[in-house]
């Protein structure tokens, strides 16, 4: 099994730990926040900080972009346009951020027992997401099921595409994003994808 991404935790206005992360994806995560303004307003600041961090610039240099129903991304002042996913569920909001300039989608997910899982897992993730499920035992189905729908919503926001039910032909599409779960909580799962190249 692939070791999950480590996750850069911000609180009280820092970092709680050092790490920048490798390579040219970042994640930054904020968590115990009291609502959803919050959290969008203290994983922008978190986001913000880890540009500045990573790129070497002010924050007066870094701009924040994106409408609604558009992916968010970066515009530094000396020209580079960063590619951001940004995914909340609970108190728990996470980002990555891709420095190498390509796309990038993230997913957050709360593990809860989704009472038609086979019916939603069927009509999203497909008929063998959900022929897999059924295999499993109760006790471990609701993990492997926010497990997979992470993945595919990650996927999804990787390649710019709203979630809709599963299709054959976009298996393909979605699978050359390379796909990693994320170091995040118990009682969550996470994950996140980079677009190939």
């Amino acid at each position: 099994m692939t070791a999950p991404l480590p996750v850069r935790w911000w609180a009280d206005g820092g970092y709680v730990d050092a790490s920048v992360g490798a390579g040219p994806a970042h994640v930054v995560g904020v968590r115990g926040q009291p609502d959803r303004a919050t959290a969008r307003r203290t994983i922008r600041a978190a986001v913000l900080a880890a540009l500045a961090h990573a790129s070497g610039l002010p924050l007066d240099r870094i701009r924040l972009c994106g409408a609604a129903g558009e992916a968010p991304y970066a515009l530094l002042d000396d020209g580079r346009r960063i590619a951001l996913s940004i995914s909340h569920d609970g108190d728990l909001s996470v980002a990555a951020l891709h420095l190498g300039g390509g796309a990038v989608g993230i997913d957050v997910m709360r593990v809860t027992d989704v009472p038609d899982w086979h019916a939603v897992a069927r009509d999203y993730l497909g008929p063998a997401c959900a022929a897999a499920l059924a295999r499993l035992p109760a006790p471990a189905r609701a993990a492997a099921f926010a497990r997979a729908w992470s993945a595919r919503e990650a996927r999804l926001k990787c390649r710019g595409l709203a979630l809709a039910e599963w299709r054959a032909g976009e298996d393909a599409r979605l699978a050359d994003c390379a796909c990693r779960p994320l170091a995040v909580p118990e009682g969550y799962v996470g994950s996140l994808a980079l677009a190939p190249g």
